[in-house]
């Protein structure tokens, strides 16, 4: 069995908990294994532009230890958490400045210098475990679904540094929707920006983007969307008129494998 490194983050331990249920059942039946973290904080969140911001890195870089010391590569399901643990990774790769402090702070037996590998799951299910694994696998196929992959800004961008997908054009989410059995349905604002950021501060343009992300979906047929994103979600929802369900991968891919319902949210 594969096994990986498992980074949850704090949201799928509170409003994103379905992501991170669904993720580890349907990891169980696919067969590999999601083995959490003994001790892991916050990642920050938001990946600090700063090159000389060093205590808002040590989290993820702990985190990137431990996978290396255990031998494995370090899995994340969240967009925001993937996003900020990846570019990390590379900040100690790259620059010898940040990977001397960070060292010199965090005094590890071993000195980390990005040894560690950063997937985020899709990429698991893609590049470690096949979709033709996955459609294998599948159980109750979502035949007749027409679904619509969004992806957001953080899985994509800075393209150079993820290296997830074609910024312009991914594919990782529709191949998987074939996979399962339904239909993706591609649309033009899959990778843009949702405003959640912004909540906050411009509700009234988050609302605005959200709209338009469900408008033009629902335009070409879309019947539902999937999203990665504990943020995009939660903007998804609440700052649109709620004509289009919005659920995470993970709990579509569950149900598919057929570890949906209360066996997903005992895992």
């Amino acid at each position: 069995m594969m096994k990986f490194s498992y980074f949850p983050g704090c949201t799928l331990k509170t409003r994103g908990a379905a992501l991170d249920r669904c993720g580890r059942a349907a990891a169980e039946a696919l067969g590999f294994a999601l083995e959490e973290l003994p001790e892991w904080q916050c990642c920050g969140a938001v990946y600090p532009n700063a090159r000389d911001e060093i205590a808002t890195r040590l989290s993820s870089v702990r985190a990137l230890m431990a996978a290396r010391d255990a031998g494995t590569e370090l899995v994340t399901l969240c967009s925001a958490c993937h996003h900020v643990i990846k570019r990390v990774n590379g900040d100690i790769r790259r620059d010898e400045d940040i990977r001397a402090k960070v060292n010199n702070y965090l005094k590890p037996e071993a000195p980390y210098a990005g040894e560690a590998e950063a997937l985020h799951y899709l990429e698991v299910l893609r590049d470690r475990v096949g979709f033709d694994a996955v459609k294998q696998k599948v159980a109750a196929p979502l035949a007749g679904m027409k679904i619509g992959a969004y992806y957001g800004c953080l899985l994509l961008r800075p393209s150079k540094e993820l290296a997830f997908d074609d910024p312009e054009n991914p594919s990782v989410m529709e191949d998987l929707i074939r996979a399962l059995g339904a239909e993706p349905v591609v649309y033009a604002m899959r990778n843009e920006c949702c405003g959640g950021y912004v909540t906050i501060e411009n509700p009234d343009y988050a609302k605005k983007q959200a709209q338009r992300i469900v408008d033009n979906a629902k335009a070409l047929g879309a019947e539902c969307l999937i999203t990665a994103c504990p943020l995009c979600m939660y903007n998804l929802r609440a700052n649109t008129d709620g004509s289009l369900p919005v659920y995470y991968f993970t709990e579509l891919l569950a149900k598919a494998l057929g570890v949906d319902g209360e066996e997903a949210k005992q895992a």
